[in-house]
């Protein structure tokens, strides 16, 4: 399977969550067992010889990837969640959106030091989630973060807050 057939399997949701946005399912990705499987594939060759030690999934749909994932790669999962969802001590980053702010958390004991990190999220619009994301796990002193996503919406410009310490992949792309 190519990235034009994964591309043709989004499903297109108009006027949600608000009348002008065209959305980008991706849970029509994961109902199918052979394009999930593709997926999977497609985003393991792109990861498997850089050292991941762990994968980050992004509150909710990353959780859906970011095990399988990590699972493949042999490395930890860690869920990047919304606050008071994780149990113990927590990190957190604040962050803004187009409507106000939002946080997201991480535990304390997640990551070591010079850990080789890989965050994944499903979609890539303007980038502030995984931008206070990459800000969070930085608190830990990676080694290296890797960001990746499914789906990019290009004509958002979401790539252009990240700084170049951060490599980021996508793996399906929309000029919108």
């Amino acid at each position: 399977m190519n990235i034009e057939e994964l591309k043709k399997s989004v499903r297109n949701i108009p006027d949600f969550p608000i009348p002008g946005i065209q959305f980008k399912d991706v849970t029509t990705l994961f109902k199918d067992a052979h394009i999930l499987r593709e997926l999977t594939d497609v985003l393991y060759e792109m990861y498997k010889d850089k050292g991941i030690t762990k994968v980050a999934g992004i509150e909710s749909r990353g959780f859906i990837m970011g095990p399988l994932l990590a699972f493949r790669l042999n490395a930890g999962f860690i869920p990047v969640r919304k606050p008071g969802k994780l149990p113990a001590a927590v990190y957190e980053e604040t962050y803004s959106k187009e409507y106000g702010e939002d946080t997201i958390q991480v535990h304390q004991d997640a990551i070591n030091p010079g850990e080789i990190i890989l965050l994944h999220d499903d979609l890539l619009a303007t980038g502030g989630t995984m931008a206070a994301a990459v800000n969070l796990i930085r608190k830990f002193n990676p080694q290296k973060i890797y960001v990746n996503f499914i789906i990019e919406l290009e004509e958002l410009k979401g790539r252009e807050v990240f700084d170049s310490n951060v490599q980021l992949d996508s793996i399906i792309k929309y000029a919108v």
